[in-house]
């Protein structure tokens, strides 16, 4: 294989390789189970050490 050759395959084959894991990583934050933990990653720099520790057992327990 040449250096063309690898580069087309690149160009092609990995721009269609980064949208499908992109889609994925962007549908796996959307899932509908996810709600309660992101909720949870979002407001955890405002609470204090205390309740971020109950919040990640609370999390880690409810699955």
């Amino acid at each position: 294989m040449s250096y063309n050759d690898l580069r087309h395959l690149a160009d092609s084959y990995g721009l269609a390789a980064m949208l499908l894991i992109y889609l994925v990583l962007v549908g796996w934050a959307f899932r509908p189970g996810s709600r309660r933990h992101n909720d949870t990653a979002a407001t955890m720099i405002f609470a204090e050490d205390g309740e971020r520790i109950a919040a990640l057992d609370e999390d880690k327990s409810h699955g």
